[in-house]
């Protein structure tokens, strides 16, 4: 048998491995600093606890960690050249349950003390980072003071500070059981291994697993051969034919519509970190009911992207005419229709929650407020009731007035639709959009037979272009006739338009002549139509310009470039905060309610382990809310807008509560 020389590879204990060898761990000063944020840290803690609750047969397999050796005796290094982020979360995360149980249980900490430092020398660290961040890293692992008047920010703080939060001395030993079942690959390379060309072969093993090949993964792992082939053949395979291209936008509004929450993408796995916060544990027995569900959703998401497969001709109707804004609502027509198949609800229940969000989304489209955001927020109201979903949609959707405002001056958008359906046409086939007045007229192009184009003034010409676009100058038209029409003058037209079999277009052929005063004229007509068409659902006339509910704001991981100016105001319970970012809200909002809610702030704080507490265990970040409780500030920006979302549903402000994002917010 021939063997590797240079490349010496082992499946280790991770604990057992940095306990027992007395080398020092050191980062090199061409890795990347140290980023695993508050939420990487959340699922490393998640995953040890779910190893711990298991029997002793299940290991946790944490990856491979490259690494070279050099030096002897007490020289002897271990330099990482793949694994540092992992290996230096860990570290933190034993540190804080060293200084957890250190008074109250001297053996255990001793046990994690070896993880930590020397054996020689308790005061160095087995890890350390490159130089600009060893002293920090050591200040955090050691629990050294800080000089007076200095304040610590680092990512190792933070993480370190999340794990000292969530961890109590009772549960110290449970969470040292799940550490003691990490495994991992430890890859050593010999003095002639290519460090680099090793490296590039472990992190490019061509195209990385989308979000819904992590789905997949995820449900399978850990079953029986014959269990995966159920679940393969009876579930994931139907799943797959249903949605097809779409499989993963439909894992993501599949989450958005169970959780009422958006789904954000991150570092392009946001679905499936989404996913397994939502299914934390795949029991087989509960896995099938969970893959029933699945399935069961999926053959409504292949309705929703082939209308003409439902069996209602009405509904098949209402679901084409959404598709013209696209697929952003299939979260909550999804609900709708999959409660209309169990008998929850009614078809008319279902046409008319298609009919308001086709009001929502034509009338922010005309108004030009985004239609990002949106449904989760109305998957929450759904939830809540009939009424409760009337009133979200008014809420957010534009006003009689400004439609007038917008319909008149502004480009119509969706124009074969909108046209389509004020003019009763909607889905008749060879229809083109027609612009009466053409986009670019030639010099004899003439609205009344008499003047020609290149005897208008400038402002003539200037004011007829401005509404070129608008409703007013638009029509649809049978494509023979359009083609024949194209860029001829009005009274040339005007044959053509008396043989459309369009009401709104045919009637063109009555008019004397074609200029501003009768666009004018003709988009109030259409506009008054419209009104009618996409109604604004009854409830609150609030209209809110593109406010987002707090639920919805993004979450962010660490501090990405610009957060300082993320948002250029809040809306808190009708009054108005400048406030400009989420460090500043999340100290405003727990300061506020622990004046006015303090029993949802103690008891959020309770279940969440933080980010209130009565002592100050640790250097960092503090805040004082009296004397006995203080806040802790040290997070980073997704733990602060977590906790605020929680602490303000726990007190029964979240719907009350808004952020109106800058221009630099929306653009991150």
């Amino acid at each position: 048998m021939v063997t590797a020389t240079n490349v010496d590879a082992t499946a280790v204990n991770t604990v057992g491995w940095l306990s027992a060898a007395d080398w020092t761990i050191v980062v090199p000063v061409y890795q990347r600093q140290y980023r695993w944020d508050i939420g990487g840290c959340e699922q490393l803690l998640a995953d040890v606890r779910a190893v711990a609750d298991l029997d002793d047969r299940h290991m946790h397999f944490i990856g491979s960690i490259l690494s070279s050796a050099s030096g002897e005796g007490s020289d002897a290094e271990l330099v990482l050249i793949d694994g540092q982020q992992r290996t230096t979360t860990l570290m933190l995360l034993v540190a804080a349950l060293h200084h957890t149980v250190r008074e109250s249980d001297p053996a255990l900490a001793d046990e994690l003390q070896r993880v930590l430092v020397h054996s020689h020398d308790a005061t160095r660290t087995k890890l350390r980072p490159h130089r600009a961040w060893a002293s920090v890293f050591e200040r955090v692992v050691l629990d050294l003071p800080l000089p007076p008047g200095e304040q610590r920010d680092s990512r190792f703080d933070d993480n370190y500070a999340f794990f000292r939060s969530q961890i109590s001395p009772d549960e110290a030993a449970h969470v040292w059981r799940g550490l003691q079942k990490l495994e991992h690959v430890a890859i050593t390379l010999g003095a002639g291994a290519n460090a680099q060309q090793i490296f590039e072969s472990l992190n490019s093993t061509g195209e990385p697993l989308r979000d819904h090949e992590l789905i997949h993964n995820y449900v399978l792992m850990g079953l029986t051969h014959a269990e995966q082939r159920e679940i393969e053949s009876d579930y994931w395979q139907p799943i797959e034919r249903d949605t097809g291209e779409a499989i993963a936008e439909f894992w993501r509004q599949y989450l958005v519509m169970r959780t009422g929450r958006e789904v954000t993408v991150v570092g392009g796995r946001g679905v499936y970190d989404a996913f397994r916060a939502e299914f934390p544990r795949l029991e087989f027995a509960d896995l099938i009911g969970h893959a029933d569900e699945w399935r069961a959703f999926s053959r409504v998401y292949r309705v929703l992207l082939h209308p003409q497969e439902a069996p209602d001709a009405v509904i098949a109707r209402q679901l084409e005419y959404l598709s013209t804004f696209g697929t952003g609502m299939h979260p909550l027509v999804m609900r709708a229709y999959r409660d209309v198949e169990l008998g929850v609800s009614e078809p008319d229940e279902l046409v008319e929650t298609l009919e308001m969000v086709q009001s929502l989304l034509a009338r922010r489209s005309v108004v030009g407020t985004g239609t990002e955001r949106l449904v989760a927020r109305l998957c929450r109201a759904r939830a809540e009731g009939r009424d409760a979903l009337v009133s979200a949609i008014s809420r957010i959707t534009p006003s009689d007035e400004r439609i007038a405002v917008a319909l008149k001056y502004s480009e119509l958008p969706h124009a074969a639709y909108i046209l389509g359906r004020i003019a009763g046409v909607d889905g008749a086939t060879g229809l083109d959009v027609e612009h009466i007045f053409p986009l670019a007229p030639g010099d004899g192009w003439s609205g009344d037979g008499v003047r020609e184009w290149s005897a208008y003034s400038d402002d003539e010409q200037n004011s007829h272009r401005a509404l070129a676009k608008t409703i007013g100058n638009l029509t649809v038209l049978e494509e023979d006739l359009a083609f024949r029409a194209f860029d001829r003058s009005f009274p040339d037209k005007q044959a053509l338009y008396a043989r459309s079999t369009v009401p709104t277009t045919a009637e063109l052929a009555e008019l004397p002549t074609w200029g501003t005063a009768a666009i004018a004229e003709r988009s109030t007509r259409l506009t008054d139509r419209f009104v009618e068409v996409w109604r604004r659902p009854g409830g609150p006339a609030i209209d809110d310009d593109g406010l987002t509910p707090i639920l919805d704001a993004v979450r962010r991981r660490g501090w990405p470039a610009g957060w300082h100016r993320e948002w250029s105001y809040v809306e808190y319970c009708g009054e108005h905060w400048e406030v400009p970012d989420v460090k500043y809200l999340f100290n405003r909002i727990f300061k506020r309610l622990w004046a006015d809610a303090r029993e949802a702030v103690v008891a959020y704080s309770a279940r969440r382990g933080g980010p209130v507490y009565t002592a100050q265990s640790w250097n960092g970040q503090w805040d004082r809310l009296d004397a006995e409780h203080s806040l802790y500030m040290g997070w980073d920006s997704s733990y602060m807008l977590a906790a605020v979302q929680g602490v303000l549903e726990e007190a029964g402000l979240a719907p009350e509560v808004f952020v109106k994002y800058s221009y630099i917010g929306s653009a991150m």
